[in-house]
């Protein structure tokens, strides 16, 4: 199955998803890989889902990528006698550790984390910042607050902390088990992290995941952005999660951090996937706002690795429609004439490594001598990568004999990864190379194509060498 586009689809699946006839729907319109929901999915849910999908992918012959999101901490207040209560804007209201149900003047905090932390001046955001809190004094068992905007309250309503550093786990308990049960399946290539802080918040998942899934860094909190650096090191991806990150730091610095994430990203070389109310409207209506659709645009312009669909394919009445929408404004971008050029105003220095010298001549040269594809063989995924970093105008056929090597490159712009055992020797490299172009349709009897690979073979992480070659009527190289 070859797609019109570079940036890819993730799509995550639900109630309005989760049979197999509509991930097949949903594939087949344009989703390249699927996320399971853990703070919604139950593990025999999870696997039902992952056998689900394992299933598409073999019928469709195509590698399929799956990412875990983990649920990570969630504060909210206790609750209040009469369910909610209504509040005055400039009152003061508390929030405690006593654990009787609230009224209009204070409500329980089950969470002696905050409790300590808080200090006067910090924001605390309910709801979803419907209600905002400044807190005036703190005693560390109860913090004193005037009601800065709204004037509802109810039971369980989430709080978030914008201004203050959390001595939190990103992992909780629950995670922890999700996390095992994921991983004991065999079958998940990305574990998404939810509200890490710092870069610390990595360490723990790094540690039981021992290189079973690749790590995607979930960045939600300003906590995070201001340590942005030290967090793209050390994941192997990111996420940039707007709904949680638009509630804790003021709307209009979205965008912007937005841009400053995906820069950042593709200067490192390492995924990027913006997420959440792309195509919000698209889980009741069949088409999106003008305003939705901009929005997409924006972060393929930008060069977003992917795109994430969360309630529009989960739980919505459109689900393929939202998928095949996206897809459509996708391709429709990449075909903009303005599109290379801001493509190419982002493109950074290569590293002086073997690798990013290949990728950058390999990049040159296809687009100078207008080759067909760039083939370049990858076991870890790390040259599939390092291809991808460039952005060349040229599609990138990735070829590894690891299928989660190709699972995981699924989420990498412009990647279309195949499946395919290691070469012998170097003309059944570029042969290989030549014949998987040629059928998948990305090159022609006569085209050329641009081959790169580590020689000795089969040695991860040493790409150092280039061939051009012809692609021949049998579909077979020559050089």
């Amino acid at each position: 199955m070859k797609r019109g586009r570079k940036v890819k689809i993730l799509a995550t699946l639900g109630p309005s998803s989760s049979e197999e006839a509509m991930i097949t729907r949903l594939h087949e319109v344009g989703a390249d890989a699927f996320r399971i929901n853990m703070s919604h999915a139950d593990h025999d849910t999870m696997r039902t889902l992952i056998a689900r999908i394992r299933e598409v992918e073999r019928q469709a012959a195509r590698p399929i990528g799956i990412l875990a999101d983990l649920q990570g901490p969630k504060l909210r207040v206790g609750t209040f006698a009469g369910s909610r209560v209504e509040l005055t804007a400039g009152q003061e209201f508390i929030l405690d550790d006593n654990p009787e149900p609230g009224d209009t003047a204070r409500v329980h905090l089950p969470h002696p984390e905050i409790l300590q932390a808080v200090e006067p001046g910090h924001r605390l955001l309910i709801d979803d910042g419907r209600l905002q809190l400044e807190a005036l004094r703190n005693d560390g068992r109860s913090i004193v607050c005037r009601v800065v905007a709204g004037n509802k309250i109810s039971d369980r309503k989430g709080v978030s902390l914008p201004d203050t550093d959390l001595p939190l786990s990103a992992l909780t308990e629950k995670d922890r088990r999700d996390l095992d049960a994921v991983l004991a399946t065999g079958e998940v290539d990305w574990i998404a992290l939810s509200f890490i802080q710092r870069p610390q918040d990595l360490a723990e998942v790094r540690k039981i995941a021992r290189g079973r899934a690749a790590l995607m860094a979930k960045v939600e909190k300003p906590q995070a952005v201001k340590r942005l650096a030290e967090i793209i090191e050390l994941s192997d991806g990111l996420m940039v999660a707007r709904g949680d990150l638009g509630v804790e730091m003021p709307l209009e610095s979205v965008p912007g951090t937005q841009r400053q994430i995906i820069r950042a990203c593709r200067q490192a070389g390492k995924p990027v996937v913006v997420a959440t109310q792309m195509l919000e409207s698209m889980i009741s209506a069949p088409v999106p706002t003008r305003a939705e659709v901009s929005d997409v645009a924006t972060a393929v312009f930008e060069g977003a690795d992917a795109v994430m669909l969360s309630a529009e394919s989960a739980a919505g009445q459109y689900p393929s429609e939202a998928i095949s929408m996206m897809s459509s404004i996708a391709s429709q971008v990449e075909r903009d004439p303005t599109y290379n050029d801001s493509i190419e105003a982002q493109r950074t220095e290569p590293e002086p490594t073997g690798a990013d010298a290949i990728s950058l001549a390999s990049r040159q040269i296809a687009e100078t001598l207008k080759l067909s594809a760039i083939v370049t063989y990858t076991s870890s995924g790390t040259t599939g990568l390092r291809a991808a970093r460039e952005r060349p105008h040229v599609p990138i056929i990735a070829l590894s004999p690891v299928v989660g090597t190709a699972r995981r490159l699924s989420l990498v712009w412009g990647t279309h990864c195949v499946v395919s055992e290691d070469a012998h020797d170097l003309d059944d490299m570029v042969d290989r190379a030549c014949r998987i172009a040629f059928e998948e349709q990305f090159a022609k009897s006569g085209d050329r194509v641009i081959v790169t690979a580590g020689v000795p073979l089969r040695t991860p992480g040493a790409t150092n060498m280039l061939r051009i070659a012809y692609v021949g009527s049998d579909g077979m190289g020559a050089l």
